[in-house]
């Protein structure tokens, strides 16, 4: 899950970038980066951090141009600390090309052998993007080899990108001289949408947020497997480039990831989140009497709307019972399970007003590791409640996730292989309510009639890309024991790995 922008305009656009990637900055903490052109010549700055710590004034100065991109990293591939991993990433040939990408190819080590082996192209790190901006390049340069590159080369290109790499990907490019290129995957697993401001500048990004905030009117979502691509002069041209697309977006967008403002694919997310809390009060009826609660408390801040639709649909009160620091990261995208546990209490603080001799219902988006749920019940037994009771507005997390999301070893997940009760016992909650995966599906569907369905693999083990086998949840858990080591060394140990020193 990361946050992606591009932009073409008749004025500078390296304000507007930033702009955007703060309305993102919620899908990735790690690094941010924007890339501008002028001309034919591409200017570049990327950083790990935040993004109102990567770009200072003097960054910004050196971003001209009226066209460009942005991105701001969530690593599920490669190395968390690496400065070199952060996006965009460029390649000088052919027409010179700088790529974002949100998503996660399941195939890039077989594409990274093949691209060295046959497509005599070198891939020097471990990012999977990477990867996907040389296959993108190999096959411009094919498309475009005996011909001017016209906006049906750049479909050609893109139709056999669609071909030869698997997974999950919303991609935007600059393709020096030519324009702005944005394509999503067949199934529609991550999310992208483009429209149009007053002045006839278009933006393409992860989600509608970023395009209302900075002024822009929401044409429409990416369709699966289509491309978009706009020209030098402004014209939008669009083609779908797959050849059995399906709509099958992330849920796990509706979940968590997601800001509540945005709309997917037609899909407002505050509302879908209603629903799931109307379902979620449904289940929790046939397991507690409400009569047994006292208060509604949410755990900020993707849970509110499931918690006030679920305490309106039971008749209690909601109360805001933690307060969140602001100026703390998301919990579940920080990379490294020690950094994650130690952070919890800094984001969190109970009003014990709140908590004092209650039985109090605290609803959260989901669970995913527990580790994060366990300390914010013993704050709430710390804060004076009587009893803590826990309703997850999804469904047990209890399949690895291959399409982007930092969950992807069995391992990590409290519900894989255990019962509700063994988790409840875990957690340490007097009561623990799961949303059902059905119901979830159902109400949120019900928002986009045609919809084909959901990626829902996290919830139901069901990976509808098709070619995810047990080899591959090996080799990602040998990556992952890997980064956990090196996200338990002192900085000056992950700097020595990093530059290859022995310090």
């Amino acid at each position: 899950m990361c946050g992606i922008v591009g932009v073409t305009s008749k004025a500078p656009v390296n304000q507007l970038i930033y702009d955007a990637l703060l309305l993102l900055q919620h899908r990735g903490q790690d690094a941010a980066g924007i890339v501008t052109m002028q001309g034919k010549k591409c200017f570049m700055h990327k950083a790990r951090g935040m993004v109102r710590d990567v770009f200072r004034t003097r960054n910004m100065r050196a971003l001209p141009g009226t066209v460009g991109l942005g991105q701001v990293r969530y690593p599920t591939a490669g190395n968390a600390y690496s400065e070199e991993e952060a996006q965009p990433f460029y390649v000088n040939a052919p027409y010179g090309i700088v790529l974002v990408h949100n998503g996660n190819l399941t195939n890039a080590h077989a594409l990274k052998d093949q691209l060295f082996e046959v497509d005599r192209r070198h891939i020097n790190t471990e990012s999977d993007t990477e990867v996907l901006i040389n296959v993108l390049a190999h096959e411009l340069e094919m498309a475009g080899r005996e011909l001017p590159l016209t906006p049906a080369s750049v479909f050609k290109a893109v139709a056999e990108v669609h071909k030869r790499i698997k997974g999950s990907y919303a991609v935007i490019a600059l393709i020096a001289g030519h324009g702005l290129l944005a394509f999503r995957d067949p199934y529609g697993i991550r999310p992208l949408c483009f429209g149009q401001s007053a002045e006839g500048d278009v933006m393409v990004a992860s989600e509608s947020v970023a395009l209302e905030g900075t002024g822009h009117q929401l044409t429409r979502d990416v369709a699966p497997g289509e491309a978009l691509f706009i020209d030098t002069a402004g014209n939008i041209h669009t083609q779908q480039c797959a050849e059995n697309p399906t709509l099958n977006p992330c849920m796990f967008e509706f979940v968590y990831l997601a800001r509540p403002d945005s709309v997917m694919d037609g899909i407002s997310v505050y509302q879908s989140r209603l629903n799931m809390g109307e379902t979620l009060a449904q289940r929790l009826i046939s397991t507690i009497p409400p009569s047994e609660i006292d208060v509604v408390i949410p755990i900020p801040e993707s849970s509110r709307p499931s918690a006030m639709q679920l305490a309106h649909r039971i008749g209690k009160p909601y109360r805001e019972g933690f307060v969140k620091n602001r100026y703390v990261g998301r919990t579940f995208i920080m990379p490294g399970q020690s950094t994650r546990k130690k952070s919890v209490r800094q984001k969190l603080n109970a009003i014990g007003l709140e908590f004092k001799d209650r039985n109090v219902l605290l609803v959260d988006d989901s669970i995913v590791r527990g580790t994060t749920s366990k300390e914010i019940v013993q704050m709430a037994r710390e804060a004076g409640a009587r009893k803590v009771y826990l309703a997850s507005a999804a469904p047990p997390v209890r399949f690895p996730n291959v399409y982007g999301i930092d969950m992807p070893t069995k391992e990590e997940l409290i519900a894989h292989g255990r019962s509700i009760e063994e988790i409840r016992q875990f957690i340490g909650a007097d009561a623990l309510i799961y949303q059902d995966v059905d119901a979830m599906k159902r109400v949120v569907a019900q928002l986009r009639p045609g919809l084909n369905g959901f990626e829902a693999s996290c919830f139901d083990g069901s990976y509808i890309t098709g070619d995810v086998s047990a080899e591959d949840f090996a080799t990602m858990q040998a990556q992952r024991k890997s980064q956990a080591e090196e996200d338990d060394l002192p900085a000056r140990s992950r700097l020595a790995l990093q530059s290859g020193g022995d310090q």
